[in-house]
């Protein structure tokens, strides 16, 4: 079956064989009940512009120059529809949602077949063989390949299996909520960041408060500020209670002042808190950037009380990078990690395998003294105490080192720590 990129920029003849041009796109689109669109027109490049034909003009369309049933100055140009899909220009390296895998992928190439003389997308190809197909390169490695006794095979997603995004063009998002519900946060993240601001906010509405609050998490505040500029307060509320505080103090700083102070109002008091205490520090401080959101004990517990008393507070296993040992009144006295934890005697004092040098940054400390500290002692998270030793949060790896990586790859670090 021919795939859309080995039929691109193939010359197109009339019925006297005289060339009229280049194939440049092809236009499908579906009708009543069937999923899989059918082409019914291509587009010609020629000399001073574009013809789009109806599929009904074309004689062979698998073939070296692809013929028509009639001359040029017989065709009626075809006019596209509302609903058409431009196959190269609005399909070729989109996003689409693979409904069966749920996963985001990007499409490389379409496969079409042939049924009853109609051409429909049959497939579309994610693989990496679609990508050389597309440079020209596939054949010359597949040979390649096969010198070294290894197969190069195409990754394709029936169309069955595929929606598109919503962009250019004006089509819905017809995956089901419990479908946009299973992606990863990192994945919607990135879905919304290539739709437009509206098409992003309607997407984020038919998620779940904690799925959205993930979601939000893995983009940056002032996107965040604007994808939530039309919600309800309540729902902000909600969400910015299921943030971690150092994610809904970025997004609260963002958001006009009196907005951010009904929010606060209408949040939990434990979270709105947590929240407000964050937002006293200035932004490129240890305390501006840090969360109150870590694992804490004191030491005169031993491993197997501390393992049970860690099951019942901790709320989010993904933020106990470690375990911090603080005495009655806060001060921070030790640390020790959940391996540590684990092979530790179960009557074992927390005391007796703590590591009692901690390295920790004062409240003050602006954010690249902060990243000096993890880079140089290869923390994925340094702890933040005031002028007398006691604890207020932590500052974890991606936020800390947020003006020396490049943003693009802020939000992967924490995935790498886990």
């Amino acid at each position: 079956m021919p795939f859309i990129s080995s039929l691109l920029g193939r010359t197109v003849a009339d019925a006297d064989g005289e060339p009229i041009g280049h194939l440049q796109d092809v236009i499908a689109c579906t009708h009543g009940e069937m999923l899989h669109p059918e082409v019914v027109a291509l587009v010609i490049k020629r000399h001073g512009g574009t013809l789009a034909i109806p599929f009904s003009d074309v004689a062979v369309l698998v073939a070296p120059a692809i013929p028509l049933h009639r001359r040029l100055h017989d065709i009626v140009a075809y006019e596209p529809h509302r609903n058409d899909l431009f196959l190269a220009q609005d399909v070729l390296d989109r996003q689409i949602i693979d409904t069966d895998g749920i996963r985001v992928v990007r499409v490389n190439d379409l496969e079409l077949v042939q049924v009853n003389g109609h051409f429909y997308v049959a497939n579309v190809d994610v693989g990496g063989l679609g990508l050389l197909r597309r440079m020209g390169v596939a054949k010359p490695a597949q040979r390649i390949a096969h010198l070294f006794r290894r197969e190069l095979r195409s990754n394709v997603i029936s169309w069955d299996d595929v929606e598109l995004l919503p962009g250019g063009q004006p089509m819905r998002l017809r995956v089901p909520g419990d479908k946009i519900s299973e992606l990863h946060p990192a994945d919607l993240a990135e879905i919304i960041s290539d739709l437009s601001r509206v098409e992003g906010s309607r997407l984020l509405e038919t998620l779940d408060v904690k799925t959205l609050a993930d979601t939000l998490e893995e983009v940056e505040p002032d996107f965040q500020a604007s994808l939530v500029q039309h919600m309800p307060d309540e729902r902000v509320a909600d969400v910015l209670e299921e943030m971690a505080p150092d994610e809904a103090a970025d997004l609260l700083a963002e958001l006009p002042e009196d907005r951010s102070q009904d929010l606060l109002e209408l949040m939990e008091d434990e979270e709105a808190e947590d929240v407000r205490k964050l937002l006293t520090y200035a932004v490129d401080t240890a305390g501006g950037i840090m969360t109150t959101d870590y694992a804490a004990i004191h030491p005169d517990l031993t491993a197997e009380q501390a393992i049970s008393l860690l099951r019942e507070t901790s709320e989010d296993p993904e933020a106990i990078f470690y375990v911090y040992v603080t005495d009655q009144e806060d001060h921070l006295v030790g640390v020790f990690s959940l391996g540590e934890l684990i092979l530790a005697r179960p009557d074992a004092a927390v005391a007796e395998f703590m590591e009692g040098r901690v390295v920790s940054v004062n409240l003050r400390e602006s954010q690249d003294e902060v990243a000096q500290a993890v880079a140089k002692y290869n923390l994925r998270a340094v702890p933040v105490v005031d002028d007398e030793g006691k604890m207020h949060g932590i500052v974890t790896a991606d936020d800390a080192l947020d003006k020396i990586i490049p943003t693009a790859w802020k939000k992967r670090l924490p995935r790498l720590y886990h």
